[in-house]
């Protein structure tokens, strides 16, 4: 009888552990912003969650559910110290985050913050020259979350107000250049409902392919910009044969093709160039605006779907405005990338770091994980044993990759009058041959002298 009895005892302890331990996070309230009007997919979901227990909330587990994850970032005007750890393990074949909670307590509320790129593709996939690009975007109808929600609804902003279909799950309304999906109740966990939504998108479409940007320091007070661009229109493909006749008769600024972009520049570039494989382009146009500099390239001919250019863009800034020393130690505040055009996506890019002659002690920091490089020795003028080289790269970059990194070093300012003292001892080794040159004698006749 006592057997039986602690038996059950255990079993109910049992339980009510199991019971406590399988408590569930749920989502209290979903609301998400799904920016489409634009190449890129832009999207704010705010999240209220609780524990059904009453535990306190220390991890949060967040699943991007978008493929081709360009940026991510976490909000929370509530916290400070909370921090967003990306995952190793796949869950579903998704990516995710943990959110971490420097202060745990039943119920949360926070934002995140995602840029997805190449997933709004052209449909069709080909066009004649004046037909509009219409766009197509598949996802999910529902934000794709390990919990279950309570309550969500998704705000649907698209590029134009001519929308051809969309997923047409009540409630639902369209006005405009919008669609307000919901409010939904009761979302199951991993809900893979889809979202389809077929428009007008006429935004540039604009892809760089490989992008070489070299950043070339000098302790006399330059530093020289130079970035090598490989650009591509990866909008619907032109069909058929191009008409500059039609296209300047045409004239319309809605065009999906690609007549000019504006990039920007420090206010203090100067010896601004652009060129291409021909030489020169001119046609350009630089204006100062505030604290940067505007540049509206223009290449020699517009950009179709499918078309490629490339081109190199360079400039000098101060160096005082990005470089600080203490003594020896110096320290280098640049950005990794400029801006080139608005969302703009970067397949692939690499950075070069061209250090002055006799940097050690070299250390490197950025504000996202990057992929280094082994580094190199350069030889230009008047180097002897070589400039070392920090070279990186990144994949998949848009506009929010846009932050500084720092660049440490020791330099001995000793090693300034290097240059000099070689300008100057080669004029000197160039003066001596002059003088010993003039007083040879190289006559092969001798000249003899009468009494």
């Amino acid at each position: 009888m006592f057997k039986i009895l602690y038996l059950f005892f255990f079993a109910l302890q049992c339980l009510l552990c199991t019971s406590s331990t399988n408590a569930e996070i749920i989502n209290t309230n979903v609301e998400r912003l799904l920016d489409l009007s634009s190449q890129l997919v832009k999207t704010t979901i705010k999240i209220s969650a609780e524990e059904t227990t009453g535990k306190p909330i220390t991890e949060y587990v967040f699943l991007v559910g978008e493929p081709n994850l360009s940026f991510i970032s976490l909000k929370d005007d509530t916290e400070k110290n909370i921090q967003l750890r990306k995952n190793k393990e796949l869950i579903n074949g998704e990516q995710s985050y943990t959110i971490i909670f420097a202060k745990g307590s039943p119920k949360k509320s926070f934002a995140i913050e995602t840029v997805s790129s190449k997933n709004i593709r052209p449909h069709p996939e080909e066009i004649e020259q004046n037909d509009k690009q219409l766009v197509r975007y598949n996802g999910r109808l529902y934000v794709y979350s390990k919990y279950k929600t309570v309550v969500q609804k998704t705000n649907v902003k698209l590029s134009s107000a001519n929308i051809l279909s969309h997923t047409q799950v009540k409630p639902y309304t369209v006005g405009s250049n919008k669609i307000n999906l919901g409010p939904y109740e009761d979302v199951e966990a991993l809900s893979e409902q889809e979202l389809v939504i077929h428009y007008e998108n006429q935004t540039p479409f604009l892809t760089v392919n490989a992008l070489e940007r070299t950043i070339e320091l000098s302790h006399w007070g330059n530093i020289a910009i130079k970035e090598e661009i490989q650009l591509t229109h990866a909008g619907a493909k032109l069909k058929g044969s191009f008409s500059r006749y039609d296209f300047q008769k045409e004239g319309r600024s809605d065009h999906s093709a690609v007549k000019s972009y504006k990039t920007y520049l420090p206010a203090s570039a100067s010896g601004v160039y652009y060129r291409d494989t021909n030489g020169n382009i001119s046609t350009s146009n630089m204006n100062l605006v505030r604290d940067f500099i505007e540049l509206e390239l223009r290449p020699r001919f517009p950009l179709f779907g499918g078309w490629k250019t490339k081109y190199t863009l360079g400039y000098n800034v101060p160096s005082y405005e990005y470089m600080y020393n203490d003594g020896n130690k110096y320290q280098l505040k640049m950005h990794l990338i400029d801006h080139i055009y608005d969302n703009m996506v970067i397949d692939e890019a690499v950075i070069k770091i061209i250090l002055p002659e006799g940097c050690t002690n070299v250390q490197f920091s950025t504000p996202y994980q990057i992929s280094r490089r082994p580094n190199q020795l350069v030889h230009t003028y008047l180097d002897t044993i070589g400039r070392p080289v920090v070279t990186f790269s990144k994949s998949n970059l848009v506009e929010s990759h846009i932050s500084d990194f720092t660049l440490n070093y020791s330099f001995e300012k000793v090693s300034l009058l290097q240059e000099p003292l070689l300008v100057s001892g080669f004029i000197y080794v160039i003066f001596l041959f002059t003088i010993v040159l003039l007083r040879l004698d190289f006559s092969i006749t001798s000249h003899s002298h009468k009494e």
